[in-house]
């Protein structure tokens, strides 16, 4: 009999092996890219031998750098993004949520038991919501009565999903859209049955007692009057006064009286806590240098509260002071202004002397008419203006070409990556933050009724409306 030959079924073999190991390998080596750090440690063990994260907060940041294809090929640079929607609580706030609630730990102005306030108008308060029980603490949070509903109800819908969707991501996408509304405003109980509170007030301009910054400032001091007032020996607390299994009693939704074992009070504050700049200073700032291997030539983002932008700017000009770094400004915000000319805006329009235009701009959680102390941390080489038009157009055209549906302030990030590298011309590396995804944006920015109202209906082809053919 002639001998069997064996020479394809062992190559086979072999293949099959070395790409077992290959993933195997690949799949450690990443793992490895992540310190996980528990919520009660104070110091991070950079040997840490675990192949899991310690709850959590174990799973925030060391986001994915991705590179945006169909912009780079327009523009001839390497546009990347840093993919911070995938953290658990589905925005770049995850960070600076973290970053608040150890610092006030460690200072002793929070203790387990208590309660952090908020005001936010995006996605801070999702993620403080997200991250607070970790602490042992509970989370209050106020917002204008006019923000989007996903920002209140699928925010933690979607940390609740992530997990199971992680490997499909528009699987998400097609339960959002598919769902009723009726269910979907529902699931805004999800936030108080995770032990978090939220309170809706009016908009108002900020120098007003009640918007919706001042009220959460005040809801702390309350929580801190409370604690005082009973004390260690208090008494077990009146289950008719406190939140339980997510609904608050009549009494509560008057006055908003914390439980009697509440602990105290402690305001984020999230735009003049240089936490928020210290957390991008310290974890972005340092991935996005170690994920290029420093090769990147600018860096741009919008700024909110502008501890992103800040933060980031700050630690690649440290190391390498020739990385421009530049800002990207929505309609109805000042910072444009502030950056290019060194005047903000002029005394009519001062956020103390006019309401809140809501057809500033369409796009959420960034652009502001003041100067906070994380935006003054901001290393800056120049700016930029984009339009609702360039956001709306950008998202769609993104979403048609690279598979990535992103939220309003990731867009016009994207429009500030393209301006960048129009400005510097091709072969550079520019790196941008996409904040969110559009799950966040369905009932505005991502809704056919709402933008031809505004006249902003998408119609481009490709990306003439940045002048790119």
């Amino acid at each position: 009999m002639a001998p069997v030959n064996c020479t394809n079924g062992a190559m086979v073999g072999c293949v099959a092996v070395l790409s077992l190991s290959l993933a195997t390998l690949s799949y450690f080596l990443f793992n490895q890219q992540r310190i996980f750090k528990h919520p009660k440690s104070k110091t991070q063990n950079l040997n840490c031998t675990k192949k899991y994260g310690s709850g959590i907060v174990g799973a925030i940041g060391n986001t994915p750098l991705i590179r945006i294809n169909s912009l780079s090929d327009a523009t001839g640079c390497e546009i990347l993004g840093k993919a911070e929607f995938l953290n658990p609580g589905g925005s770049v706030k995850d960070r600076i949520a973290v970053k608040i609630i150890e610092e006030a730990l460690a200072s002793g102005q929070l203790a387990p038991g208590g309660v952090v306030t908020e005001g936010s108008a995006g996605s801070t308060a999702i993620s403080l919501a997200t991250v607070a029980p970790a602490y042992g603490c509970k989370c209050h949070v106020v917002i204008p009565d006019d923000v989007a509903i996903e920002k209140v109800c699928f925010g933690l819908l979607h940390q609740s999903l992530n997990l199971l969707f992680f490997e499909n991501f528009y699987a998400v996408l097609f339960w959002s859209l598919t769902i009723p509304r009726p269910l979907q405003n529902k699931q805004s109980q999800i936030i108080e049955a995770l032990g978090a509170t939220v309170e809706r007030v009016r908009p108002v301009s900020i120098t007003h007692r009640d918007h919706f910054v001042n009220v959460a400032r005040r809801r702390a001091s309350e929580a801190n009057e409370q604690a005082a007032k009973y004390g260690k020996n208090s008494e077990t607390p009146n289950r008719t006064q406190e939140q339980t299994n997510g609904e608050i009693f009549k009494e509560q939704k008057k006055n908003y009286t914390f439980s009697r074992d509440c602990t105290g009070g402690f305001f984020a504050d999230q735009f003049e806590n240089l936490a928020n700049f210290r957390a991008h200073c310290e974890g972005t700032g340092p991935e996005i240098w170690e994920q290029t291997e420093g090769k990147l030539h600018a860096f741009v983002a919008a700024a909110g509260t502008g501890g992103t932008l800040a933060g980031v700017s700050h630690f690649l000009k440290e190391k390498n002071d020739k990385i421009k770094c530049f800002l990207i400004d929505p309609p109805g915000s000042g910072l444009f202004n502030r950056v290019t000319r060194g005047v903000m805006y002029s005394k009519e329009e001062a956020e103390g002397k006019r309401l809140k235009n809501p057809f500033d701009t369409i796009i959420e959680g960034i652009g502001i008419n003041r100067l906070t102390h994380n935006f003054m941390k901001a290393r800056l080489d120049g700016a930029f203006r984009g339009t609702d038009k360039e956001a709306v157009e950008m998202s769609r055209f993104l979403l048609k070409n690279d598979g990535i549906f992103l939220g309003s302030s990731s867009a016009m990030n994207c429009v500030g990556a393209v301006r960048v590298a129009q400005a510097l011309g091709p072969g550079h590396t520019i790196v941008t933050i996409l904040c969110d995804n559009g799950m966040r944006h369905l009932s505005r920015f991502y809704k056919a009724e709402y933008l031809s109202e505004l006249g902003l209906t998408p119609s481009a082809s490709g990306l003439e409306f940045l002048g790119l053919l």
